[in-house]
Order: C-alpha cells, then sequence, then structure tokens
C-alpha cells in the first residue's frame, strides 16, 4: 500500500516521495496555485552516496520540498529493502512534463543555467516542441559577477516555474539564498537536461533506460571520466543496500 500522498518515506536518512509522474504534477500545480514555494530535486545512486561525504550536498537536497526517485537503480534498490516505489520519475521527463502543464495552464517559465550557447539552442527547441509556451525569460549559468542583476530579472520576468541547470550543491544554496526575492512559486534543479534539450548531448535509446543502463550509456560516451564514478558508486550503493536488508531497519 502506497503511503498518503504528502507523506515522504526514507531512504538512508533521506525523505523521498513515491509519486507517480502524475501525482507529482498534481501535487506541483496545487502549490503552485497555492501560492507555496517549492524546491525540487531527484536522487540516483551516484548522488546518494555522494550526499554520505558531501554534508554541504545532503543539506542541500534534504530541504528541498519535493524529492522524487530519478536513477532506476535506486528505484530497484527501495524496492529491495521493501519500498512500493511505483515508478521513476526521472528529472528530464518531469522537465518536459512540467513544460506541456505550464503550457496548458498558462504558466510563465524561466531557464537559468549552463552555457549560453546550450540555454539558447534549449530555448529555440523549446519554443519549437511547445509553440503556446510563455517563455518570460532566461540567462546562462555563468552569472556570479552580477547574481544579484538575474534574481531582479527572474523576479521582473513573473515566471512561475523557474529551472536551474547549475551544478549542486551550487543550485541548491542560490535558491536558498534567493528564495524570497525570486518570487517564483516552483523551483527545480534540472542538472544537465539543456544540454540534452539543446542537442549537445545524446540520452541513452528508451530500452537503456527501462533497463535502468543510463549510466552505462554516459559510460561509453565519457569511458575515461566515467568509469572510477559509476564503478565506486554503484559498489557502495550495493554494499549499502546489502547492509540495511541485513539490519532490518529501514523506516517507514
Amino acid at each position: 500500500m502506497l503511503p498518503k500522498i504528502s507523506d515522504p518515506v526514507l531512504l538512508f536518512d533521506i525523505p523521498l516521495y513515491l509519486w507517480t509522474m502524475e501525482e507529482t504534477l498534481e501535487q506541483i500545480a496545487r502549490r503552485i496555485d497555492a501560492g507555496i514555494f517549492t524546491q525540487h530535486s531527484v536522487v540516483n545512486v551516484a548522488k546518494l552516496v555522494k550526499m554520505r561525504t558531501d554534508p554541504q550536498l545532503r543539506e542541500a537536497v534534504i530541504s528541498c520540498d519535493i524529492i522524487n526517485i530519478d536513477g532506476t537503480g535506486v528505484v530497484w534498490g527501495a524496492r529491495f529493502l521493501g519500498l512500493p516505489v511505483p515508478e521513476r520519475v526521472a528529472g528530464i521527463d518531469l522537465f518536459y512534463a512540467l513544460l506541456g502543464m505550464a503550457q496548458g495552464r498558462g504558466d510563465g517559465v524561466f531557464l537559468l543555467g549552463a552555457k549560453e550557447s546550450v540555454v539558447n539552442k534549449a530555448v529555440e527547441n523549446i519554443r519549437l516542441a511547445y509553440p503556446k509556451l510563455h517563455i518570460c525569460g532566461w540567462h546562462h549559468g555563468y552569472f556570479w559577477d552580477h547574481e544579484e542583476a538575474i534574481v531582479d530579472k527572474i523576479q521582473a520576468s513573473g515566471a512561475k516555474l523557474l529551472f536551474v541547470a547549475i551544478t549542486s550543491p551550487k543550485k541548491e544554496i542560490f535558491i536558498q539564498r534567493w528564495q524570497q526575492r525570486l518570487q517564483v512559486p516552483f523551483v527545480m534543479g534540472v542538472g544537465g537536461t539543456f544540454d540534452v534539450v539543446a542537442g549537445f548531448t545524446k540520452r541513452a535509446p528508451l530500452w537503456m533506460q527501462q533497463a535502468g543502463l543510463e549510466w552505462f550509456y554516459r559510460l561509453i560516451q565519457e569511458p575515461r571520466r566515467m568509469w572510477r564514478r559509476y564503478l565506486y558508486t554503484n559498489m557502495v550503493f550495493a554494499w549499502l543496500l546489502l547492509r540495511e536488508k541485513w539490519r532490518g531497519k529501514f523506516d517507514l
């Protein structure tokens, strides 16, 4: 039986919401309509493992209002421990779904982050895919020498949804620092999503996504940079799961 839609469960002391994509969209829409500030994040295996040794990242993630399970490995691991995870809510899939929702509702969006060429191309492609979407504005992620001016630009845009493509925990710190002044009800960190939307990075084929092999696809693309990361994080995550299963101390 699934927990109440408003209640998170704990996985390694991280509060996760076991919602479907549809339930996630429903809750986000309700919070936007109610004017409740919502900071969204997702977790995968690599982030969960890194959070154990990076207290700043851990605090940035657990301070978010909604945390979905992105990685298939986390879905499988949580189910292994008895958590009734209904499905994976991948960050990039939620991003596209939110664009569709915003277009239908007439909510404005603002895109912040990535290189200038990347975010410009992403906006161009989004306009082609969502011709009635109100894009209030966009800006690249290299603005730290005039940070306050960017915050004012976002506030003046009237956007209801802000998508931030900046690395963690930098983006979470930025959002928390300027939360009140941004005046945007929903903010989501989207990692490398703009690169995919712009067409500069290829996403794994659907069958690899469904098989939980997106990490392997990235490994093939960048073997020198990624092999240590995935070997280490996957082994640590497997060990954590086995330890938790053995202890039998899962907090529901």
